[in-house]
């Protein structure tokens, strides 16, 4: 149960004085849905009131706080004319400006022959001094109550700051006095408020240096909201650790007919790996295990020697992944292999229907399928297994933490092993995956050629496409990705649809389209037709991001690539090479570019270390954007920046360890303390663990 003390702040955005279901709608779309989300929403900048010159010495272009005699109203003849509000003091006039206004709302609150005082922008039109719709019009008893630095907060479509800021003015109010959960030494070395008062000091900026992340108030919340990330980790992993594993001890038969059959030798990372899992399966520790490997590096053949070592034990495996394509590449490249086993395989995902569905759930359940590849269908309710032993889970980040122990319920004592092409910096592995030990591959495979990448113009699209032509008529293919607009689908389609049309006009019915909108069926359709049919040039948005595998394809056009992340060019990029030709990736770009695109283009130009690429990335973008956590299943941080506040991340790992070394279920005054914090941070689930475990 949440604490009583929390109540308040977990109440609806609604609940708040003046924010009805519409306000309440597009403050959620903003923040989030509860009084506490506004606290976590920090200021961007900030408006300085404190000047309050006479008008003469109203400069344009600043902020000024004045005060002034209301003179006259002028309606306008028509409404395509503002209405204007003429005002003086002893040393000049100042004309207010308001377009389609309402004329009663302005004689009330601009009486003429009274005095105001105004706030706004001072702007000059021909010869006069201006205000346009000041932002505050008060009468001179109530000055003070603008005479402030007022903060800025980032804002969507629809929503108003003055709207917004009401809002967060008033769930401020709501903000009560929590008791102290961090190290009172560590607080006291840092010269820390406590929680509140560090609340109340960030929504009230008094300098530019006050929004910055190493702000006195901000590094509080940070490590606030690191040390709740990282008690909730080693929770959950304590959790894991605590319901007895079963060992599986392959006898190793399998593996060696498999690996016989390979037309390559292992890389020393993929043996390490394998290795490192077999030992972790043997132990009666559950595993918990993040396989990191560049795109390419051979993950899902370590997978499969994993799932192997299980069956070997008389278990069966599952291999999850985020999405159809690639529930259905794993199992093109999986199923020669364990045919060369003796094995069978059963796919689930949401397109198998009738007699294919029946057929796979009875096969698991009876143990006939010894292993299963799908997407999430294979956790659903009605899917049962004879003896679930482990869950491999490829791209961890696009599935949620309850969706990886929703699989391993599905058995008994499950070993769970993750998989992620992503490779993750790490202050990132620390927060989002502190809770698995780690297996990376560095290694290509051999004879992976190296991608030969270059840097273009748009101006250029026409010589890329005779390119292409060119690629063409050498029997390659083609990747054609389009570029990703505002965060609207509807756009990205459009986009890849006008580009369908142009490149159809010159090479005819050799090109496909594939987008997010489609259906699985009609985009698994043209990637068969792209991988070994008539599709030479395959026109997408990023759905071909991860693990498809064409070989024939070599090369990659996409559009607009200072719009992509680095992590994102460097997957996609990571689509072509995987045959025997030289591949080329070309990176068309429009103009202006800004330092930070320069700096990802040339670094993607530079190297094809994924390792380096995600370190490189984190410093340009943060973590929030890395993985596109809002989509994911990695903790949001919405107060810490890993690159600012990596000393906190430390700190904070090593306060949670030695905390629950000391009180491993959080009952002492501290411990109570710090349950507070979990639950004020949403980790409900750790606290859940902790009662359970």
């Amino acid at each position: 149960m949440r604490p009583e003390i929390l109540y308040d702040l977990f109440k609806p955005i609604t609940a708040l004085k003046g924010v009805g279901p519409r306000i309440g709608a597009l403050i959620e779309r903003r923040t989030g849905p509860r009084l506490v989300h506004l606290l976590w929403h920090l200021p961007s900048g900030l408006v300085d009131r404190r000047h309050a010159p006479k008008i003469s010495n109203a400069i344009a272009g600043t902020v000024a706080t004045i005060t002034v005699r209301v003179d006259k109203h002028h309606k306008p003849p028509n409404k395509r004319v503002p209405y204007k509000v003429l005002c003086s003091d002893e040393t000049g006039t100042l004309n207010l400006v308001f377009f389609h206004a309402h004329e009663d709302y302005l004689r009330k609150n601009l009486p003429e022959g009274e005095t105001r005082v105004v706030s706004g922008q001072i702007e000059t039109f021909g010869d006069a001094i201006q205000m346009s719709h000041p932002d505050h019009m008060v009468e001179e008893v109530d000055i003070a109550s603008i005479m402030t630095v007022e903060p800025l907060y980032p804002l969507t479509t629809g929503l108003t700051m003055r709207v917004l800021t009401r809002a967060i003015s008033n769930s401020l109010k709501e903000v009560p006095v929590l008791p102290e959960w961090a190290d009172a030494t560590y607080v006291a070395k840092q010269k820390w408020p406590s929680w509140r008062d560090a609340v109340l000091a960030a929504h009230a900026p008094q300098a530019l240096t006050d929004l910055e992340p190493s702000a006195i108030a901000r590094c509080r919340l940070a490590y606030d909201e690191l040390l709740s990330n990282q008690i909730a980790l080693a929770i959950i992993r304590k959790h894991m650790r605590q319901v007895k594993g079963r060992p599986l001890r392959g006898t190793g038969a399998l593996v060696q007919r498999v690996i016989k059959t390979l037309p390559f030798n292992l890389t020393n990372g993929q043996k390490a790996a394998i290795d490192e899992i077999r030992e972790d399966l043997c132990s009666d520790v559950r595993m918990l295990r993040l396989l990191q490997g560049d795109v390419g590096s051979g993950k899902t053949l370590v997978a499969l020697m994993a799932m192997l070592t299980a069956v070997e034990a008389g278990a069966q495996a599952v291999l999850m992944a985020p999405t159809e394509i690639l529930a259905r590449q794993h199992l093109a490249t999986i199923t020669p292999l364990a045919k060369a086993a003796g094995l069978q395989i059963a796919i689930l995902t949401g397109r198998e229907r009738g007699k294919n569905r029946t057929s796979a759930l009875d096969a698991l359940v009876k143990g006939r399928a010894q292993i299963a590849v799908g997407t999430h269908a294979l956790f659903q309710d009605e899917v049962k297994y004879k003896n679930l032993a482990l869950a491999v889970i490829d791209e961890q980040h696009r599935f949620g933490v309850h969706q990886r122990l929703s699989l391993a319920a599905k058995g008994n004592a499950v070993d769970t092993l993750v998989m992620t092409a992503t490779p993750i910096p790490r202050t990132l592995m620390l927060t989002a995956y502190g809770d698995m030990d780690t297996s990376r591959l560095k290694e290509k495979p051999a004879g992976r050629k190296p991608v030969d990448t270059r840097v273009l113009p748009l101006e250029r699209l026409e010589q890329i496409v005779d390119a292409c032509g060119r690629a063409l008529d050498a029997g390659d293919k083609v990747f054609w990705v389009c570029p990703l607009i505002e965060e609207s689908e509807t756009l990205d389609v459009a986009a890849a649809e006008d580009r369908q049309a142009v490149l159809t006009s010159r090479f005819g019915d050799q090109v496909g389209l594939v987008h997010g909108r489609m259906k699985g069926a009609e985009k698994d359709k043209i990637m068969a037709a792209f991988v070994d049919g008539n599709v030479n040039i395959l026109v997408a948005t990023t759905v071909i991001e991860v693990g498809v595998d064409v070989p024939a394809a070599t090369v990659m056009v996409i559009e607009h690539a200072e719009r992509f992340g680095l992590a994102q060019l460097h997957q996609l990029r990571g689509r072509i090479g995987r045959g025997n030709k030289l591949a080329t990736c070309l990176l068309m770009y429009g103009s202006p570019l800004t330092e930070t695109a320069r700096s990802r283009l040339s670094i993607m130009r530079e190297t094809d270390d994924g390792f380096i690429i995600a370190e490189k990335d984190l410093e340009l973008r943060g973590a929030g954007e890395l993985l596109g956590t809002r989509q994911s299943g990695m903790p949001e941080l919405r107060l810490a920046d890993l690159q600012t506040h990596a000393d906190l991340l430390a700190a904070a790992r090593d306060d949670a360890a030695l905390l629950l070394n000391k009180d491993p279920d959080l009952t002492s005054e501290r411990g109570q303390a710090v349950r507070t914090l979990l639950y004020l941070f949403e980790r409900d689930a750790a606290v859940r663990n902790l009662r359970s475990g």
